[in-house]
């Protein structure tokens, strides 16, 4: 097939076939990363810059070294210190940014549906990089791709999604992602913690963690987002949400042997998952990282129009 789309804005409007797509052209990025000359001219004399209205580590820097390895020019941007600091909008920031002959923005905002918005106000191509609690769906392509390396496949695997599905823009790209390539996901958590309706998504929910790991063959732990929660607290402690979904070294031994276990990061170390669960040989965390790289360097080089 070939690539038909401008942007990358979510998960939800792209087909089976479209992520598929992506995936394969992953594939061939993954070599390239192994090679000792890591660089390819793919976007030579293309310009790429990264607008980041929100704090980011790992998918900040792997968008970077994506564009840089595609042989790019790279701008960077971040709201601190900026026009935006001075009360100008994020769309008179774009587009003063565009005339300068930018050919893709990478977008991360806070709010949901900003990188819609931007796409309807720039010519150039848009890559969503997280809207506040609606998509991330380079995060949830780099899962996809892990989950089907590591068990070859995702069609008829059960995957479990624990832990803030109501503030997680990651569950909810998986959430579209696994579905449609077959998956059937269970999203767990407390009740509080799962959104009223998600059935409607496709998934099944749970909120006994036991059960979950008896069915699941993939785990994705994701970190409470207490930033999101407006000061309020969705459970009653931390030590009873351990208690309920942490995952620990004893409670693992209640799953199939050959879970997979994942972590979109940064992991909060003794909640979702203990040190060693997110280090131990189940654990597929830092594969996840690496294959961000090859992931994101094939979403930049289909939305810049090189094929």
């Amino acid at each position: 097939m070939l690539w038909t789309r401008k942007h990358l804005l979510g998960l939800q409007e792209l087909s089976a076939g479209e992520i598929t797509f992506i995936l394969e052209r992953a594939d061939s990025f993954k070599e390239v990363c192994t090679r000792p000359n890591k660089k390819v001219p793919a976007l030579v004399g293309r310009t790429i810059v990264n607008m980041f209205f929100e704090n980011s580590t790992r998918t900040n820097l792997s968008f970077q070294l994506a564009a840089r390895r595609l042989s790019a020019d790279v701008l960077m941007f971040s709201k601190t210190g900026t026009s935006v600091a001075k009360g100008e909008t994020m769309v008179d920031t774009a587009r003063n940014i565009e005339a300068m002959g930018v050919d893709v923005m990478v977008l991360r905002h806070g709010s949901s549906g900003a990188p819609w918005k931007l796409a309807k106000n720039v010519s150039c191509a848009v890559v969503n990089a997280g809207d506040g609690q609606h998509e991330h769906p380079t995060q949830a392509l780099l899962d996809l791709y892990t989950i089907r390396e590591v068990r070859g496949g995702i069609a008829g695997l059960t995957v479990g999604i624990v832990g803030d599905i109501a503030h997680s823009r990651v569950a909810r790209s998986n959430i579209w992602g696994l579905t449609k390539l077959g998956a059937r996901v269970m999203v767990v958590g407390p009740t509080t913690l799962i959104p009223r309706e998600i059935e409607k998504m496709g998934v099944e929910v749970c909120h006994d963690m036991d059960l979950a790991l008896r069915e699941c063959d993939v785990l994705n732990m994701l970190r409470i987002q207490f930033e999101r929660q407006g000061g309020g607290n969705p459970f009653p402690s931390i030590r009873e949400y351990k208690h309920m979904f942490g995952l620990t070294r004893e409670r693992l031994k209640k799953g199939k042997p050959d879970l997979t276990i994942m972590h979109p990061g940064p992991v909060n170390r003794g909640i979702e998952l203990s040190p060693e669960v997110a280090d131990g040989s189940q654990s597929v965390i830092l594969r996840q990282v690496g294959n961000g790289l090859a992931v994101r360097m094939a979403v930049l080089q289909l939305v810049a129009g090189v094929e």
